[in-house]
């Protein structure tokens, strides 16, 4: 059967390369290289692996308040 394909230029000339290396159409390399896709199993879209989320008790150091920003930003300097 005959068809027609859209392949980028570089695709096309590395693909046309390896065939005269191998002395073989790009007709047959092309067959060859669908046979061999074709014959491994189907990719299916695989299922995300689920997110583990790692939990720590946590909080604020003792005396740091949030809503003053410059006393937090000291307290963290003092804490290096």
């Amino acid at each position: 059967m005959k068809t027609t394909l859209d392949l980028p230029d570089e695709l096309f000339v590395a693909a046309k390369k390896r065939a005269a290396d191998e002395r073989r159409s790009l007709r047959d390399l092309v067959a060859a290289g669908l046979r061999a896709q074709l014959q491994g199993p189907a990719r299916s879209r695989r299922k995300a692996k689920a997110i583990e989320w790692v939990t720590v008790k946590g909080g604020l150091p003792a005396g740091v308040d949030v809503a003053d920003r410059d006393a937090m930003h000291d307290s963290l300097r003092r804490s290096r």
